[in-house]
């Protein structure tokens, strides 16, 4: 049987193995970007995404949302350092994630917005330079699931990237009666679709649609 630790290192992996290390450094009680959340609530909400998928509906639909809030809340209780295990452990077997392809795709954006979840919610952080190869698959994620990102955004999204193979392209990935245009590094861009604190990316359009989309959570 293949070990969790042989598993490719995939964007997905580095990530989450990079976001259990500064759980661990940080500890269980300390803020995250996630609103109402501490680390320990955040690994808790990972560990029940991954592992109890009659509760992670609730992320997804609404109306499942309570029973989804109280099986986090359950998985909370535990022990801190156990609950990180879980989450660098990964998808239980049986769950279509443990295939490092299916959690390549699945999990890069996941684990990459938590990861800056809890970086950016220190008093003092800096945004990450990424490698070429990292810009890369972000900005392939985009390209294939961008309009599903931005899904709620109440005006129409375009994408013009600086960095990665298609820095100064325009990409359209909500339509509308009006739009903005976010221009910035591809993993400000990703950020930016979650909602969350950005870095030397700058939002274009009349000031009631840029009001808009800030207001908008995903």
């Amino acid at each position: 049987m293949t070990s969790t630790s042989a598993a490719p290192l995939t964007l997905s992996r580095t990530e989450r193995l990079a976001l259990c290390d500064l759980l661990l450094e940080v500890g269980p009680d300390a803020p995250t970007m996630c609103t109402g959340w501490s680390t320990r609530d955040l690994a808790a909400h990972l560990v029940v995404r991954e592992g109890r998928p009659d509760a992670a509906i609730g992320i997804m639909v609404p109306a499942m949302a309570g029973w989804t809030a109280k099986v986090q809340a359950d998985a909370a209780k535990g022990e801190y350092a156990d609950l990180v295990a879980r989450v660098r452990k990964g998808a239980p077997r049986w769950n279509m994630m443990s295939i490092p392809s299916v959690d390549a795709q699945a999990n890069v954006i996941e684990y990459y917005v938590h990861h800056e979840d809890v970086r950016r919610a220190a008093p003092e952080w800096a945004a990450r330079e990424l490698d070429p190869a990292a810009v890369t698959e972000l900005w392939s994620r985009l390209q294939k699931a961008g309009k599903f990102f931005a899904r709620r955004s109440p005006v129409g999204v375009v994408l013009v990237p600086n960095d990665g193979p298609d820095a100064g392209t325009e990409l359209r990935i909500k339509d509308g009666a009006t739009s903005v245009t976010l221009r910035g590094p591809v993993g400000e861009l990703v950020l930016a679709l979650y909602g969350r604190v950005t870095a030397g990316l700058t939002v274009e359009g009349s000031e009631p649609d840029v009001e808009a989309f800030a207001s908008y959570a995903r």
